[in-house]
């Protein structure tokens, strides 16, 4: 990632601007129309306003004159005498005035009055007029796309309901429309000058807002080129601190996920080398001596096999747990009996407990049929037993139990070792841990047996756990899923 003209750009694998992945440019853009659509709303609604506003008025306007002018023409009789130089003046001025024509029908329908001198002596059926004749009601139509009013009052005595005549007014509202029209383009010109303060303002103030992630970013690269050994802290916002938060403490498990490649790394070359330096030196006995009788031949013979047997069991077991490790590890699911198979566990390592007069019980509480990985499972609870042997005392007992409910599968391997601190305990599943130190060299093993349980049981989705006292023994629960689901 780079700065292009102040704003975080990701380069993609075709070398363009995925600009809109900007958290600047989106704030930007946010706050863009948060304040574009409030002005585009308020000009709408004031224009809206101003032109209803104009046309009310105007109506009002209208009505009072056309009322006035109504009642003198029946007071004047104006439908006997058309005649009269005063009513037609009166007609004419407020046409011109409302730039607009006025119609007065008589009872018969007729066009007596044509203040345009089109439809003068003709039939007018319009609806209005005749609604006007049958109601003796005026009525009042705005036609906002051709911008004009049209207004009928009946022409009538205030103290009877017989209507004589209609008077049809057609006003012209354009000036209200341009007013209307100029008024919006005023609210267009405001808008416009807003939405660029908006954007200004908007792009300035994101860019105060993206700081701390810019920050974090930075903190983020030093880390990576190796600048910077302590945890990263931007406390700025919450959604900062929780990202540093979450970044710190996958470093903290990338670290102590480093330094234990390191110490196994160590460790396997340790354990390597240990077999091999021992043939070394009981090889180089047997050469630096001359005459050696056979039996001596046959003793080292007999220790460099030994040698080569556990060279050969530390290698098998790194292969099994580099296997373990990978992702994509091949799991053979099947259904199996769990009690069948810590039973056929039991008779394979009941020779080795008779050696050491350990005794092995099974308690099965539960009939249970598993999805599992036969020949893994197998491998991590014989581990589990054999650990158990390992480190017993002489005449001790190593107990399993099998339990289930609905949806796991529980295992319980219990000894009367020796047992572990809390320390121990911690690390008992790290590779080439080998529990007492005073007794690494005694019992044998690589070390490397519950790291592989624990890796055959999570591929399980299952969870081992531990509980021990020093000189009461240990117990390993172990919880794995009835249906196996990848």
């Amino acid at each position: 990632m780079y700065i292009q003209n102040g704003v975080w750009a990701i380069i993609s694998r075709d070398n363009k601007f995925t600009f809109f992945k900007s958290l600047r440019v989106r704030i930007t853009v946010i706050l863009f129309f948060i304040g574009m659509v409030p002005c585009i709303i308020a000009t709408n609604v004031v224009v809206q306003s101003y032109e209803d506003r104009a046309v009310t008025i105007r109506e009002m306007n209208v009505k009072n004159q056309c009322d006035i002018l109504c009642d003198s023409l029946v007071a004047e009789n104006y439908l006997e005498n058309l005649d009269s130089t005063v009513l037609n003046s009166q007609i004419s001025l407020v046409s011109t005035f409302y730039s607009g024509r006025v119609l007065i029908v008589n009872r018969d329908l007729k066009v007596v009055r044509d203040t345009y001198d089109i439809d003068m002596g003709k039939t007018s059926v319009s609806k209005e007029i005749v609604n006007t004749f049958e109601t003796g009601k005026g009525s009042t139509q705005y036609d906002d796309e051709n911008a004009y009013i049209l207004m009928t009052f009946p022409i009538k005595s205030r103290d009877v309901s017989f209507v004589e005549g209609v008077m049809l007014i057609s006003i012209s509202t354009n000036d209200i429309v341009q007013n209307a029209q100029s008024l919006e383009n005023s609210g267009l010109m405001v808008t416009v000058a807003v939405c660029l303060a908006v954007l200004i303002l908007g792009y300035v103030l994101a860019g105060f807002l993206v700081q701390p992630f810019l920050r974090i970013t930075h903190a983020i690269e030093d880390v990576s080129d190796g600048f910077a050994d302590e945890a990263i802290s931007v406390p700025d916002y919450t959604e900062t601190e929780l990202i540093t938060t979450a970044f710190n403490q996958m470093l903290s498990r990338v670290r102590s996920m480093d330094a234990s490649r390191q110490e196994f790394v160590s460790n396997v070359s340790h354990e390597l080398k240990t077999p091999l330096a021992s043939m070394k030196v009981l090889a180089d006995s047997i050469n630096g001596q001359e005459n050696v009788p056979i039996e001596i031949y046959r003793e080292f013979m007999s220790d460099i096999t030994q040698e080569i047997d556990r060279e050969n069991e530390i290698i098998t077991d790194l292969l099994a747990l580099v296997r373990l490790d990978r992702k994509a590890a091949k799991m053979n699911i099947e259904s199996t009996d769990i009690g069948k198979l810590l039973e056929d566990i039991l008779k394979r390592l009941r020779p080795i407990a008779d050696k050491h007069s350990i005794e092995l019980h099974l308690a099965i509480n539960a009939q249970v049929i598993a999805d599992v990985d036969a020949g893994k499972i197998s491998l991590a609870f014989s581990n589990l037993v054999e650990n158990g042997i390992k480190y017993n005392v002489e005449g001790g007992s190593v107990r399993l139990s099998l339990n289930a409910d609905k949806r796991y599968f529980y295992v319980t391997v219990q000894d009367t070792g020796m047992g572990m601190d809390e320390e121990q305990i911690e690390h008992i599943f790290e590779r080439f841990y080998r529990g007492e130190k005073s007794h690494s060299s005694e019992i044998e093993g690589t070390g490397l047996g519950l790291a592989i349980t624990k890796s055959v049981i999570m591929l399980h989705h299952g969870v081992i756990r531990v509980s021990s006292k020093v000189g009461e023994g240990s117990s390993f629960h172990v919880r794995i899923p009835i249906e196996f689901n990848s």
